[in-house]
């Protein structure tokens, strides 16, 4: 490897250091089922996320939740120390596709209907707030 590619290399590990990452895979539910919950919760503090999931309506919110536990979990055991409240924030959740079943359900004059269960997969990173006072 040469030497510029390892100094880039290092900047993008130094970059990640930081932030930590969780993911969900092969969820049985629809990524669009599972997006109005990721859209809820994009962007807020960690804590205050955790606590929407919480008392939401919605069954994808307790995947979501279980997930970003998880996320805050590699945080405190990459960094070493316990999250406090303020400190972190979800910087970015997206949900993707994940593959679907097909399958046929019977109809009327003999034919067959497909069915698709579709299931996806949610990714959470979690970063922490700079604060940095003006003086």
């Amino acid at each position: 490897m040469g030497k510029r590619k390892r100094e880039s290399a290092n900047k993008i590990k130094e970059a990640r250091r930081e932030q930590c990452r969780a993911r969900l895979m092969n969820v049985p539910s629809s990524p669009r089922k599972m997006r109005l919950v990721a859209d809820m919760v994009r962007g807020q503090e960690a804590f205050r996320a955790l606590g929407l999931l919480h008392f939401s309506n919605k069954q994808a919110a307790a995947d979501v939740e279980k997930l970003l536990k998880s996320a805050i979990s590699n945080w405190e055991q990459k960094n070493g120390k316990k999250a406090e409240d303020g400190e972190l924030y979800i910087k970015s959740i997206f949900v993707d596709c994940a593959p679907m079943l097909k399958r046929l359900r019977p109809a009327p004059q003999g034919r067959g209907y497909r069915i698709r269960k579709r299931s996806n997969h949610v990714t959470i990173y979690l970063d922490t707030i700079n604060q940095q006072q003006d003086a």
